[in-house]
């Protein structure tokens, strides 16, 4: 714990920061002056804000996923929980504003079980992450097929204003995800727990013998990160109006994707709360950019995959020691010749 602190681990720290945000900033800006010059439909104002609202989702997802991948872990129940935040948000008011604050408490309570469920079993019990995470996405649709036997209803009115009106121009989505970044960065960042947080995450062996309660953390996590889910879920179904039982199946994979994208790493952890929203804004245009050129919507998945695996090697493959492995072959292989 004590080089952590030094000089030079500072620097590689503030080094890694930069790279990570600084990478998917380039990439983001790059992405658009491609869109504006190979399809400008992908960049005209509609698009933008239609664009927008499902990035704050994407956004808010993946900071929660950012949460759990920080402890070395992964929940693969997010379709299940988002998809039951929308059921409940738009299925217990019925139409009624005055039943909507209940509608949320409710959603907000099943995240908290279902994140204890998961941090239970995987903090405390030390299941397979991926084995208890898929088993609790199967509940969720349980529960989802219970309340809305598959029949989709409008959401309210106040919802629908809140999630899905502009504000000064801008959706009001947007002011949603960025409130939820500044309090994950600020709690993360700035706060003892946060870095106890952080710590648990990237050596659960220092952090035991510093006396951190590594299996708390890492159960936490989930809590949290079903919190965020549940957040977004709510606000997907405002800005969509009359959001189907299912919807949430279109966020696993880009949930992972920003998370890597953003530069934090799969094996646990600091994370980049900045960089995985402006990841969920890049991956959210890449997917209008490819649309617009007409692409089947099919192959969306595959190019989130690619991305995926892109984020993978820019941030995971030692490229200096590849390099080096080549160079040096060449270079053994000149005398052997002459």
């Amino acid at each position: 714990m004590a080089d952590a602190t030094t000089p030079k681990a500072l620097d590689s720290a503030r080094f890694s920061v930069s790279k990570g945000l600084l990478t998917v900033a380039i990439s983001t800006i790059v992405l658009f002056a491609l869109s504006a010059l190979v399809a400008p439909s992908s960049v005209s104002q509609g698009a933008v804000l239609g664009m927008l609202p499902f990035a704050a989702v994407l956004a808010i997802v993946g900071l929660g996923q950012m949460l759990v991948v920080q402890q070395g872990g992964i929940d693969l129940s997010v379709p299940g929980a988002v998809s039951l935040a929308i059921v409940v948000i738009s299925h217990q008011p019925n139409g009624d504003d005055a039943r909507l604050l209940p509608a949320v408490l409710t959603s907000l309570l099943f995240a908290v079980i279902a994140g204890a469920l998961n941090g239970f079993m995987i903090g405390r019990l030390g299941l397979n992450a991926i084995i208890a995470t898929l088993g609790t996405n199967a509940l969720f649709f349980g529960a989802v097929l219970a309340i809305s036997k598959g029949i989709p209803r409008t959401v309210t009115d106040l919802l629908s204003h809140v999630a899905g009106r502009l504000t000064f121009g801008i959706p009001n989505s947007v002011y949603f995800a960025l409130v939820i970044l500044v309090i994950v960065t600020v709690v993360v960042r700035k706060t003892v727990a946060g870095r106890r947080f952080e710590a648990s995450g990237a050596s659960p062996a220092a952090a035991r013998a510093t006396g951190l309660r590594v299996r708390t953390h890492r159960g936490l996590a989930y809590v949290w990160a079903q919190l965020l889910y549940a957040i977004a879920g709510m606000l997907l179904a405002g800005i969509t109006l009359q959001p189907t039982a299912f919807q949430g199946n279109e966020y696993l994979l880009p949930s992972v994707a920003v998370v890597v994208l953003g530069g934090t790493s799969l094996l646990g952890g600091r994370g980049y709360p900045g960089a995985t929203v402006v990841a969920a804004l890049f991956l959210s245009q890449l997917d209008q950019f490819v649309l617009a050129l007409g692409v089947p919507f099919a192959v969306r998945t595959l190019v989130q995959a690619a991305a995926l695996a892109i984020g993978v090697a820019i941030y995971t493959v030692n490229w200096k020691a590849v390099r080096q492995r080549f160079t040096g072959r060449r270079s053994q292989a000149v005398p052997a010749g002459s």
